[in-house]
């Protein structure tokens, strides 16, 4: 079939990124994708080689002459005369692929029609797809033999030494990829106190680091490195190579699943406090086999993290039992959303089922 993609990229490129990742799944499995952005720069660090199956085009550039299926990313929308019509008057199938969440509304839409009815085109049907955690949803982004290089991979000395980066015996490695965040200080005291690689990314992770250390990048048994922008593949590689995990918006929390390590997630932020609900119910869904002392800490830390006045990073220190519990959580959270089948191929039965 043939895919197009269309994609608004609003800020920080976690739009792109969520983009790219499904347009290269589905040209994986034999589609064919058409992905329409209207910024692509970002995809020349995220996707630096590209990918068979998957042409890139401009937002007003000249529209696919017969898609089979379109789809909108997070209610982006789509240029005008986004295709030209058949001759039998077929229009392709139009999907709105929305944002990753926990909250129960997901679940109840996942799946459903609304009309549509745009000027210059005829009455359509738009069929709502909601990315979540359940078999319920639409799932989670796990391209084939995801898991199968992970556990290949190895412990990650050899890729932080590509990288100019020797590790040392003995150290927590911890990554970082996050928005600007108030509680940046206060994970550097924490991570302080035992020995802790700090694995800072490109962008507001390493100039927060930077601001807060100075140029010896160093503060007690603490040391960072910063890191260059890395496609999404070695993204993987980072998460894969540390023990703990800072990510934030949708596409890095997929891959910290994925990766099985304990992480932190923060959430793009809305004025009106929206996040820290979105916050909860995954926290509730997350933890929900989780021991009472374990979810206590997790919540705690999360909380904090995503700037709720009542959370505190303190957890994230050296109780070596509750550090085991939470990777162990963790993997098996992993493995049991990963007996799930995975969001590309949900999408594709919704739309055979729909055509």
């Amino acid at each position: 079939m043939q895919w197009d993609l269309y994609c608004r990229v609003v800020d920080n490129f976690g739009d792109i990124g969520v983009a790219w990742r499904l347009a290269a799944d589905l040209a994986a499995r034999g589609e064919s994708v058409r992905l329409a952005v209207d910024d692509a720069r970002a995809l020349a660090w995220i996707a630096p080689d590209g990918a068979d199956g998957v042409t890139v085009v401009g937002w007003g550039d000249a529209p696919s002459s017969a898609p089979d299926v379109a789809v909108e990313l997070f209610g982006g929308g789509r240029p005008g005369s986004a295709w030209s019509t058949t001759d039998d008057g077929r229009a392709p199938l139009l999907v709105n692929v929305e944002h990753l969440t926990a909250e129960p509304y997901a679940e109840r839409s996942h799946g459903l029609p609304s009309p549509t009815r745009r000027p210059g085109e005829a009455p359509s049907t738009t069929w709502f797809f909601f990315p979540g955690f359940t078999p319920a949803s639409g799932g989670l982004p796990r391209e084939a033999g995801l898991l199968e290089r992970r556990r290949a991979f190895g412990n990650g000395d050899a890729w932080l030494a590509s990288h100019g980066i020797v590790a040392r015996p003995g150290e927590r490695r911890v990554s970082l990829f996050c928005y600007a965040n108030d509680a940046i200080g206060e994970l550097l005291d924490v991570l302080s106190t035992e020995p802790t690689l700090l694995l800072a990314t490109a962008g507001p992770a390493a100039e927060q680091v930077e601001a807060h250390l100075g140029a010896s990048l160093v503060r007690g048994a603490l040391r960072a490195a910063l890191l260059p922008l890395i496609p999404q593949a070695e993204f993987d590689h980072l998460l894969w190579s540390c023990a703990l995990n800072f990510v934030r918006g949708e596409d890095s929390l997929a891959r910290a699943i994925w990766a099985g390590s304990p992480f932190v997630w923060q959430l793009y932020i809305q004025d009106d406090g929206a996040h820290l609900a979105k916050l909860d119910a995954f926290l509730d869904r997350f933890l929900a086999d989780a021991s009472v002392p374990l979810a206590h800490a997790v919540r705690t830390a999360f909380l904090r993290w995503n700037g709720a006045a009542e959370g505190s990073l303190a957890t994230l220190g050296g109780d070596t039992a509750l550090r085991a519990a939470w990777a162990t959580h963790c993997a098996g959270w992993r493995d049991a959303l990963a007996a799930q089948s995975d969001l590309a191929t949900r999408l594709v039965a919704l739309v055979e089922a729909k055509r």
